[in-house]
């Protein structure tokens, strides 16, 4: 439609609407006069594996050794590597939905079995442990926490952490920690990363990690992966004999994203906290829609369900997907529809985009809403 010259509004982007911090820019470019841009170690630079460290205990009070780092290409390559180094057929995880749209596919793929237990808008999207105890069975290998989460951005507390990861001891799997939205968090929310929630926990905990979100670098696909050595180990070798490793030149860009200023990220973070604020007030404000006030990330995941039933021009909008397709044909808005992230109720939107674009889009939509009528 944009080729054709159609003004559509996007809330589709996982990605920060910001660019990439001059100084880690900077370092990127000095790696390429300077001529690294040979192969590296498989699992990452050591410069970088220290940054690493360095990250994990000035921010989280975690300590960890390199051969309990892995340096993959992204997030996304992290979570495959260790879906593949520790799940086998007849394994099952437990996945909280709405989930990422790639858990299940990639938990799949090791020949595990997802096994999706449904959160509610109402306890911010979150697992309680009442939902984990009825999911555990004797094949539950592993727990996945996206905290804070896309698409919902709820957000875990400290006490519901040390909850879930009294389960998880006494069941004796592994939790997956998703923490690539760390440092997006509002109204003074404290992350706490359920590793640092003492030895027995962290032995128990894998954290996939990267520089994507924070430092708005995802085209640069540097992730990285901290658990026990023998997981980091065997996710290692597959990685050698798949991508190798990550770019030589990203790799020294995250160096300098890890260690260096970080004020860019905190100005980053008042813009979305602005936007979020903005977005979620006109979206309760429509009729018939309910919008969680997410505590993290930068996305919203309003309900629009009261409108299921409905038709326009003869054209019934049955779920999340006919009315994603309606947003775009009739408002020229894209949204990304909840049933690719198990929960149909729903639309994710995403607010790194301009606050015109919000304020044009989110109208946009009420007028769309208003042509629909309710009963």
């Amino acid at each position: 439609m944009q080729a054709q010259g159609i003004h559509v509004i996007s809330f589709g982007a996982g990605e920060p609407d910001f660019d990439t911090p001059e100084n880690i820019k900077k370092a990127a470019i000095m790696a390429i006069e300077e001529g690294f841009t040979k192969y590296t170690p498989v699992g990452g630079i050591d410069e970088l594996k220290d940054a690493i460290i360095h990250k994990f205990q000035r921010d989280n009070h975690l300590t960890y050794k390199r051969s309990e780092i892995l340096v993959s290409c992204g997030g996304k390559h992290s979570f495959y590597n260790l879906a593949q180094a520790i799940l086998d057929h007849g394994d099952e995880v437990i996945i909280p939905a709405p989930y990422w749209v790639s858990y299940p596919p990639m938990v799949a793929l090791a020949g595990a079995t997802p096994i999706i237990v449904e959160t509610r808008e109402e306890n911010g999207f979150k697992l309680t442990p009442e939902d984990i105890k009825k999911a555990i069975t004797a094949k539950t290998k592993a727990l996945i926490i996206n905290s804070p989460s896309n698409p919902t951005g709820g957000a875990y507390t400290k006490e519901e952490l040390k909850r879930i990861a009294g389960i998880a001891i006494e069941h004796n799997f592994f939790m997956i920690s998703d923490e690539i939205y760390e440092k997006i968090v509002y109204d003074g929310f404290e992350f706490v990363s359920i590793a640092s929630l003492g030895e027995e926990v962290k032995k128990r905990t894998i954290i996939v990690h990267g520089v994507a979100k924070t430092y708005a670098m995802t085209g640069w696909r540097i992730g990285y992966t901290a658990g026990a050595e023998e997981i980091i180990s065997a996710m290692n070798n597959i990685q050698s004999q798949s991508t190798s490793n990550p770019t030589s030149i990203a790799q020294k860009a995250s160096v300098e994203a890890l260690i260096g200023p970080q004020e860019e990220v905190k100005k980053m973070v008042s813009a979305f906290e602005e936007r979020r604020n903005f977005i979620v007030d006109r979206l309760n404000r429509i009729d018939k829609v309910s919008c969680f006030k997410p505590m993290g990330a930068f996305y919203v995941f309003p309900n629009f369900s009261s409108y299921y039933g409905k038709s326009y021009e003869g054209k019934k909008i049955s779920n999340s997907t006919d009315l994603a397709d309606y947003f775009l044909n009739v408002a020229r808005v894209a949204v990304v529809p909840g049933i690719e992230f198990g929960a149909d109720p729903f639309e994710r939107l995403s607010f790194a985009t301009s606050m015109e674009d919000i304020k044009e889009g989110i109208d946009r939509i009420e007028e769309a809403l208003k042509k629909i009528g309710l009963e």
